[in-house]
């Protein structure tokens, strides 16, 4: 097993390209434990500087195959990209299916890009626990762009918005009306929205039912874009890497890109410390005290509230 002293030596040779030694950072980063914790100290200090892009849509909206052309019109514009594929976990190995990353097939050999799966391990929210992380890790190893792509768990997972410096739904045709959209969070977390595989029927219906949406919603600085897209033509990922483009100069000129990484950092620091606690909560659930205030609550000698600041005070102990 590689002890944290060594964790230096692979983070300079992932940084200086070796791939296997990035394949290893990133195989504990989605262990987690201790050399995960090791890693993120390592690398919060030398992270923020990567702009993150977040794609997400209900499955088989075409995410996968979208951001493959839209990779390929990066890498013919001198950009490096990492690409975070979110994929299902196997019910079988807990690891992940990689289907996303077999969509992507046509950039496994470019030393420009790198892509990743990592499995959900049950998480619903669209993203995996080691999300932040992994992105934190990558942009300290000196990839200025990471791509996150979300498994696709339902109509949309607005859990990216807490991920991403841009946000890109996708939808399909005929998707639905304006009623379903708002419903699905989109007017919250959209920077851009994509009608892929727009050589279908109902392209135009469906743009204007997202514009109607946005009509009615509470005007800001960016307007997000509606943009038409065939992923597996590459029509259109030219249009979607402008927009994503614009958007970071659109947030980096007007400060949003600044405050949306502080709220992410205050995000995750809020989900570690209920992690926390959690962690020391159940690890007294054993002990005296425990069993103690278990007896004396089913005795209804102390109500909910009085067991639980009794637990909590042994915790602060």
């Amino acid at each position: 097993m590689t002890l944290p002293d060594e964790i230096d030596g692979l983070l300079e040779a992932a940084r200086g390209g070796h791939r296997r030694a990035l394949a290893r950072v990133m195989s504990y980063v989605e262990r987690g434990g201790s050399l995960a914790r090791e890693l993120g100290a390592l690398t919060f200090a030398l992270s923020g500087k990567a702009h993150t892009v977040g794609i997400t849509g209900a499955p088989g909206s075409g995410k996968s195959t979208l951001n493959s052309a839209v990779v390929a019109i990066a890498r013919e514009q001198g950009e490096r990209l990492a690409v975070l594929a979110i994929d299902p976990s196997s019910p079988f190995s807990g690891g992940a299916i990689l289907g996303d990353r077999v969509r992507m097939a046509d950039h496994t050999f470019d030393e420009g890009v790198y892509i990743r799966s990592m499995a959900t391990r049950g998480h619903l929210g669209g993203l995996t626990l080691a999300t932040p992380l992994a992105v934190r890790v990558l942009d300290a190893l000196g990839w200025p762009w990471v791509v996150i792509e979300t498994v696709g768990v339902g109509q949309v997972e607005t859990e990216i918005v807490g991920a991403a410096d841009t946000t890109v739904v996708v939808v399909n045709p005929g998707w639905g009306d304006s009623v379903q959209a708002n419903k699905a969070g989109l007017m919250e977390i959209a920077d851009i929205f994509v009608v892929n595989k727009a050589d279908r029927p109902g392209t135009s219906e469906t743009c204007r039912d997202i514009r109607q949406m946005l009509d009615l919603s509470a005007p800001g600085d960016w307007d997000p874009p509606i943009l038409t897209a065939v992923g597996t033509t590459g029509e259109g990922a030219t249009e979607l890497w402008d927009a994503v483009c614009a958007h970071r100069d659109h947030c980096t000129a007007t400060g949003e890109l600044t405050v949306r990484r502080a709220a992410r950092v205050e995000n995750e620091f809020a989900e570690v410390l209920r992690a926390s606690i959690d962690a020391r909560v159940a690890a007294i659930t054993d002990g005296d005290t425990a069993a103690n205030v278990h007896d004396r609550l089913a005795r209804r000698e102390i109500d909910p509230y009085a067991a639980a600041e009794l637990l909590l005070d042994d915790i602060g102990e």
